[in-house]
């Protein structure tokens, strides 16, 4: 398992805001830095954290999230900014998963297992399916850097980021490693502050064991997402085939341009 070099972002109002390339190749190579970014929404993004944005080149946002999260949380963009964002026009989720609906007392393990029915749904889900497409032919397409995110900027993106590793010839442990590496986020108040207001709104105070179930990522959601992969299709090659269509002529653009 090889750290990359990269570091987390300094931000103010976007959480979990780094570059996920660096990490070694099957063949010798490295996915390269400069060019994938991934956080949280940035509709707090600060004056500084849009001029960041903007230091980066990044000229295409795919923004994982549903209409319904956009419309709620509309993300904040630099001035004069003509890149372009990737949506899908729909719901990718009834909710995002840190904000629960159902008004039930959450125990660590309830909520560990609303956390695992999330990345249970998610491989089947047509919408996400339809976006992961999206956001690996916009990497393949578009010019300059590429910013990935969610609202959490963990879920949806940690398992997005994983498939473009996987492609590009990552180790699994290595995909692994990047999809932990949300919890090391220096920004974690950002995401308590633009979730947890309303998850309490709707259950009343929570223990933090509970709390932490819902706002950081496991080792085992990473795993149930792939089990019910290779349960449904095989292997996470026939999913990005038949699921995502992604095919040889999308993997070699991708290699292409990402492995160095």
């Amino acid at each position: 398992m090889t750290e990359p070099a990269a570091t987390f972002l300094a931000t103010e109002g976007i959480h979990n805001f780094r570059d996920y390339g660096g990490y070694p190749t099957q063949g010798g190579g490295r996915v390269v830095t400069g060019l994938l970014y991934r956080s949280g929404q940035h509709c707090e993004a600060s004056e500084d954290d849009l001029r960041t944005f903007a230091e980066l080149g990044i000229r295409t946002v795919i923004d994982l999230r549903g209409n319904a999260e956009r419309e709620r949380h509309p993300c904040r963009r630099p001035d004069l900014w003509d890149g372009e964002v990737v949506f899908y026009d729909g719901e990718t989720s009834s909710r995002p998963p840190h904000e629960p609906q159902e008004k039930l007392a959450l125990t660590k393990e309830a909520a560990q297992e609303r956390m695992l029915g999330v990345y249970s749904r998610m491989p089947r889900n047509a919408a996400m399916q339809t976006i992961f497409g999206q956001y690996l032919r916009a990497l393949a397409e578009r010019d300059g850097a590429s910013l990935v995110h969610c609202f959490a900027g963990k879920d949806r993106t940690g398992i997005a980021a994983a498939l473009l590793h996987h492609i590009l010839g990552v180790s699994r442990a290595d995909m692994l490693a990047e999809f932990l590496r949300t919890n090391d986020a220096p920004t974690y108040e950002i995401l308590e502050r633009q979730s947890l207001p309303g998850i309490e709104a709707r259950l009343g105070p929570l223990p933090r064991d509970v709390v932490a179930e819902l706002m950081e990522v496991r080792e085992a959601y990473f795993d149930r997402f792939f089990a019910v992969v290779d349960d449904n299709w095989g292997s996470l090659d026939a999913f990005l085939d038949q699921a995502i269509g992604v095919d040889d002529t999308l993997r070699d653009a991708l290699q292409a341009r990402f492995v160095a």
